[in-house]
This record gives C-alpha cells, sequence and structure tokens, in this order.
C-alpha cells in the first residue's frame, strides 16, 4: 500500500514564492498605464499619432507677408510729375480709350551735350496700352515712334523701366533720357517727409517678410539666389533714386522703389491683390431736439 506524502512546509512556501515571482514579471513586462491614456499596442503593432486639440492641424502654416496697398492709376490722374522730382512735366489723363500721357521730356543737344533742349510730344495726351501686371503694378507702353516709353505705376509717380538708353529726337537732334522716377515737385516732398518714411518702414517690413516666404518655397539652389537678390536690393534702390533731387530730405522714391518690390514679391509668391481700404463711416449722433419755444410775455396796452 502506497504512502502519501504530504507536501512539509518547506515546499509549500517555495511553491508560494514561485508563484508570486511568475506574477511579478508578468506585471512588470507591461508599462505603467495612467488612467485616462490610451492603451499601449502590442507588439508589431502600428500606433495612430493623438488628434489635434480643437480638430486643427499640427503642420506648420506656409509662410506669408504683410498685405501691402497696390497702387491703382487713380493715384496719378490729372497730377503733374517731374523727372527725379525737377525735369520734363508728365500728366496721365483718361481718355475715350482708356488713358493717355502728356509729356514734354528734356534733354541736350545730340551733338551738344551741354547745350539743353526740350522735346514735346504733343498738346493732347499719347495714347498708353495695358501690359498687365507682369511685376505686381500696373505697366504701361507709351505709344510713341520716337521714343516707346514702358512705365509701372507707382503712388503718385510712376518709374521708367524702357528704354534702356536715352532717346535720340533726329528731327529736333535732341538727346532725351526719361528713365528714372517721375514724381511730384521736390519743392512739395520735404513737408511729407515723416508720412514717407512711415510708408518706407511699413514697405521694408513686407520686403523682408516676402524674401522670407520666397526662401521657404525654394530649394537650396534658388534660395541663394533669393538670397542674392535681397543683398542687392539696397544698392539697386540707391542707382535707381541717386539721381532724385533733395532724396535724403525726404526719401519719395526710395519708399516708392521699396513699396514696388514688395508688389513684385506678392506677385510671385502668387498672394492675392489686398482689398482697398475703406474708411468707416462715422456712427451718426443723435440730434439734440431744441427746448419748446417759451411763449411770449403778455404785453401790457
Amino acid at each position: 500500500m502506497t504512502t502519501l506524502r504530504r507536501p512539509t512546509a518547506h515546499r509549500l512556501a517555495a511553491g508560494a514564492a514561485l508563484a508570486w515571482l511568475g506574477l511579478a514579471g508578468a506585471a512588470l513586462a507591461q508599462p505603467m498605464q495612467l488612467p485616462g491614456a490610451q492603451p499601449f499596442n502590442q507588439p508589431g503593432a502600428q500606433q495612430s499619432a493623438p488628434a489635434s486639440v480643437g480638430g486643427q492641424s499640427s503642420a506648420p502654416r506656409p509662410r506669408t507677408m504683410p498685405a501691402i496697398k497696390i497702387p491703382g492709376e487713380d493715384s496719378l490722374l490729372g497730377k503733374s510729375l517731374r523727372r527725379n522730382g525737377g525735369f520734363g512735366e508728365a500728366t496721365l489723363e483718361k481718355t475715350g480709350s482708356g488713358y493717355g500721357l502728356k509729356l514734354r521730356a528734356e534733354g541736350f543737344q545730340s551733338s551738344n551735350l551741354v547745350e539743353p533742349c526740350a522735346i514735346s510730344f504733343g498738346d493732347t495726351p499719347v495714347p498708353v496700352t495695358s501690359l498687365g501686371k507682369p511685376a505686381g503694378l500696373p505697366r504701361y507702353k507709351l505709344e510713341a515712334a520716337a521714343c516707346p516709353i514702358v512705365f509701372d505705376v507707382l503712388e503718385g509717380a510712376f518709374l521708367v523701366i524702357e528704354p534702356e538708353q536715352p532717346c535720340v529726337i533726329e528731327a529736333a537732334a535732341c538727346r532725351i533720357d526719361p528713365r528714372g522716377v517721375w514724381g511730384p515737385d521736390v519743392r512739395t516732398l520735404p513737408a511729407r517727409a515723416k508720412e514717407t518714411e512711415a510708408e518706407r518702414s511699413k514697405a521694408e517690413t513686407a520686403v523682408r517678410e516676402g524674401y522670407r516666404a520666397l526662401s521657404a518655397k525654394a530649394n537650396l539652389t534658388e534660395q541663394r539666389t533669393i538670397a542674392r537678390e535681397q543683398a542687392g536690393f539696397s544698392s539697386e534702390r540707391e542707382q535707381i533714386c541717386r539721381d532724385f533731387q533733395r532724396e535724403g530730405s525726404h526719401g519719395f522714391c526710395g519708399a516708392r522703389i521699396t513699396e514696388a518690390r514688395a508688389a513684385s514679391i506678392r506677385a510671385r509668391l502668387g498672394l492675392p491683390e489686398p482689398k482697398p481700404e475703406t474708411s468707416k463711416p462715422r456712427p451718426a449722433t443723435a440730434r439734440r431736439t431744441p427746448p419748446p419755444a417759451a411763449a411770449p410775455a403778455p404785453t401790457i396796452q
């Protein structure tokens, strides 16, 4: 007859210890999970990123640039403008088919470059043809065979970008150079210097942010080209404005060229034109009702 041995106390204690160690190992194999946290994935499973707060994407927003005012033809209509603030005279006027430019340009005789001369393009406006906005600003071409001029509209001025060389009017033996900025008479500009400085500061901020936005969208090679363009802008502006009369006292030319560069960058970025600013109507004030007139005092007869 077989006799069953009862487990000794020592064996019971050893078995309990092994069971406890097994449970502890299983518990340690699972990381601690806080209340409300997402459950841990099984090995080999993919875990989706938590949704962003408010349903908004966590992707960085693309760089952009501040909105700037895009000048229009209305800023020129009927105004007498002078090349570099002091030479010749140009006036943009409306015509039956669009716009026309009355122009008188000053220069020097082609055979004697110290003898002044002047050329008038007629008493009536010469038609100008719209070339769209290839650089973000309205561009026009003066339909004059003797000197075909291409210019961009600035705020209260225009910038002649063609021809690249002075024009020689053979019939008058006069050599004229229409290039540069045609703006108000320089004598009127110092009084607006503070306003012009604020406009230039705003435009320079837009240019800096615009170049950053261009660089953010470009590859490494394009970024180097953009950096060189940005670094050379100051000297390019200086070259355009160096002949504008008394530029250091008012800064008109520099402000307008900076605004033109900002408009060009906006066009390259494909940004829409800012909506024109409209002045908000002032709230109507309640009219005060005058008190009723007192009855006339009785007259003693």
